[in-house]
């Protein structure tokens, strides 16, 4: 089998990655997918699930849904408060929130899935949102963006309104999809399981 084009997929699966005006960032966002992808031994990256135990949803459909709510807030944050959010931080972070996935989702998946994944990243060892700030940092993306990546409790660094956008929107895609596929809110579904949540 020929090597997969991840970034011909990277872009086709998130066509919001052409939204972030910084060209330096946008080229990031996308390394650290491509980065995530190889290492992960991903052959796609629709074939990465929401949650190890949601396999209904993808995990590219999740991303997307928290993009999208992630700007339109912050749409709504300057409309009606005068706000000033950095909207490309803001698409850069939620596009790379789950991106650590990559490594730790590879046990929860068919072989069919996989082509060789590197042991040294692809494991469950490490929660994918810290995994996730590691590769936004190893690509060079700016600490804002770094820094609103984490999103579990407990991993949360100093939040600003972008780090806070990304996780308020994060939340209300994975009650979405808990509630879809699970008819169990994000809340239970942490409460009921031991893993950490997309």
């Amino acid at each position: 089998m020929a090597d997969p084009d991840y970034r011909s997929q990277v872009r086709e699966a998130f066509p919001e990655l052409a939204d972030i005006e910084d060209e330096d960032l946008r080229k990031k966002t996308l390394r650290a997918w491509v980065l995530g992808l190889d290492r992960g031994g991903w052959r796609d990256v629709t074939d990465i699930p929401y949650a190890w135990n949601i396999h209904e949803v993808s995990n590219v459909e999740h991303v997307r849904g928290v993009t999208k709510i992630a700007v339109e807030s912050a749409g709504i944050q300057r409309e009606f408060h005068g706000a000033d959010p950095d909207v490309d931080v803001v698409r850069s972070a939620c596009l790379l929130h789950d991106v650590g996935k990559c490594y730790e989702y590879t046990d929860h998946v068919d072989d069919e899935a996989l082509d060789d994944p590197d042991p040294e990243y692809a494991t469950g060892e490490v929660p994918h949102s810290l995994s996730g700030y590691a590769l936004a940092h190893e690509v060079g993306c700016p600490l804002a963006v770094q820094r609103a990546i984490p999103h579990f409790i407990g991993e949360i660094p100093k939040r600003t309104m972008e780090a806070e956008l990304v996780k308020s929107a994060n939340s209300a895609s994975s009650n979405a999809v808990t509630q879809a596929t699970m008819g169990i809110s994000l809340d239970e579904w942490v409460k009921q399981y031991s893993q950490t949540t997309g």
